[in-house]
């Protein structure tokens, strides 16, 4: 399985192609709108979400609501490019009238001013920033979509959550609550915040509105776990193929992601050997399983058979109402940045991001292991491959 998402910010449309996804899965365009609406939805997200309504058209590879076997083209449109379509125009020059809104003045934490050195778009860093705006994620949301429903007929269910926006935090102990994901999602998704208590939640949008009177951004930690995943996924024999480090550089790679953990994470450091590796248990019922899940579902670069856990931080949006030092790329004077519309906290939207990369990655391993041609075989080849492992 391999994607490639295209579109501007601004642009009249987001586009994705999907190639290795098998014929014979059950696909509608509501299902990938329920993904979208969750992206869009979300306590501390700006006017842009109120102009938008993301609704995906799909192009090729399905039909009557099954999958084809071929390459599936996914479309969304803009909505605000009504109000873009002379600046973003493909096919006139550029003129006085069309470049009103150049970018001259780049946004300190943003792909701005290196992206403009490193492509030559001196005259209009708008050339950048409509690329590298986090819009694009419309599509990997899509995208995540489809592979989430490859997963869920193969009994595998992901979702992502909120675990902290600024100083506001969750007990995560509270987690222990849940029997299954399902559970935990209708507690999460009932939250604006996406967060795990009622409490959190009001700590959580206390944060964003004292960020937003500020005039100020925060950032936060997101949390995705993936229950039902076979063991073995991935590999340990080239670096290239470990599962955990292919699902860390999707998380490192959604904007504005600058550090993901697994399991323990980063706490794991003032722990003893002891004290933290998964010991290995056997029964009858469920074959080899582990007395804890430290790792994060993860040993040598490859699944355990326990459930997945990843967390990411997303640092806080780099547009301010209140914009930082920077200097006009033209002129070289000392000017404030610029100002483009912007979230007070993308956190909310960032767990739904992150929670369809998690699953794209498990999908394209799954799909990398097994027959991918018919989603029947599939289930087949994994049903089979589950009893063999529990049996081993």
């Amino acid at each position: 399985m391999r994607y490639m998402t295209a579109g501007e910010s601004h642009g009249p449309e987001e586009v994705a192609i999907i190639e290795g996804i098998p014929a014979g899965l059950t696909i509608t365009a509501a299902d990938i709108n329920e993904q979208l609406a969750r992206r869009q939805h979300g306590y501390g997200r700006g006017q842009r979400q109120v102009i938008e309504t993301d609704t995906v058209t799909i192009m090729s590879g399905v039909r009557h609501q099954a999958t084809l076997g071929s390459p599936i083209a996914l479309n969304v449109h803009n909505d605000d490019h009504n109000h873009w379509s002379k600046i973003m125009d493909p096919n006139s020059p550029a003129t006085v009238e069309n470049s009103m809104r150049k970018v001259m003045r780049p946004r300190p934490g943003h792909a701005d001013l290196v992206g403009g050195m490193k492509y030559r778009h001196q005259a209009d860093l708008r050339n950048v920033l409509e690329r590298s705006s986090a819009r694009e994620t419309v599509m990997r949301v899509a995208v995540g979509a489809v592979a989430k429903k490859l997963l869920a007929a193969l009994d595998i269910d992901v979702h992502g959550f909120v675990t902290n926006i600024g100083p506001a935090s969750s007990d995560l102990t509270q987690l222990t609550k849940y029997k299954t994901l399902a559970e935990l999602r209708a507690i999460t998704e009932s939250y604006p915040t996406r967060t795990l208590t009622a409490t959190d939640d009001e700590a959580m949008r206390e944060v964003i509105d004292q960020t937003k009177r500020q005039s100020d951004t925060v950032g936060g930690t997101v949390q995705v776990m993936a229950t039902g995943v076979p063991a073995g996924l991935g590999s340990y024999v080239s670096a290239d193929e470990k599962l955990d480090a292919k699902i860390a550089r999707a998380i490192v790679g959604i904007n504005a992601f600058k550090g993901v953990e697994f399991g323990g994470g980063f706490a794991n450091a003032t722990k003893y050997g002891s004290e933290l590796m998964d010991e290995i248990y056997w029964s009858a019922e469920r074959g080899f399983y582990r007395g804890a899940n430290h790792l994060g579902g993860f040993e040598g670069g490859m699944t355990t058979g326990e459930m997945i856990v990843v967390r990411g931080v997303v640092k806080p949006i780099p547009t301010l109402y209140q914009p930082m030092q920077s200097v006009d790329i033209d002129t070289h004077e000392n000017h404030r940045a610029s100002t483009e519309r912007s979230d007070t906290t993308a956190v909310t939207a960032a767990a739904v991001i992150a929670e369809a990369m998690v699953a794209i990655e498990l999908a394209k391993a799954i799909l990398d292991k097994f027959d991918t041609d018919s989603l029947s075989r599939l289930q087949e080849q994994v049903s089979a491959y589950r009893e063999e492992i529990k049996h081993f």
